[in-house]
């Protein structure tokens, strides 16, 4: 199975998301689903996710939101992946 998470995403707004909302945004596969998207952050990260919340944006790119469940820190996890 080839790679389900593509990159973390680095913008005002998903740093305003990781220290307000426990939520990472990475850009995904374009026919990834939810279900692929939480077992894949749970696998390579070792946590639990709450929720998946996906967009497409203008250029064809797949946004995921994922919320950290209770517990588990998203300012800890982007810290080890390098986004802040």
């Amino acid at each position: 199975m080839e790679e389900i998470i593509l990159y973390p995403l680095i913008s005002e707004k998903a740093i305003a998301q990781i220290h307000n909302n426990n939520t990472i945004v990475f850009i995904v596969r374009p026919d990834a689903t939810k279900q692929q998207i939480r077992r894949a952050i749970e696998d390579l990260y070792n946590v639990k996710v709450q929720d998946v919340n996906t967009l497409r944006t203008r250029d064809g790119r797949k946004k995921a939101y994922v919320r950290l469940a209770e517990g588990y820190s998203a300012v800890d996890l982007a810290t080890k992946l390098g986004v802040i």
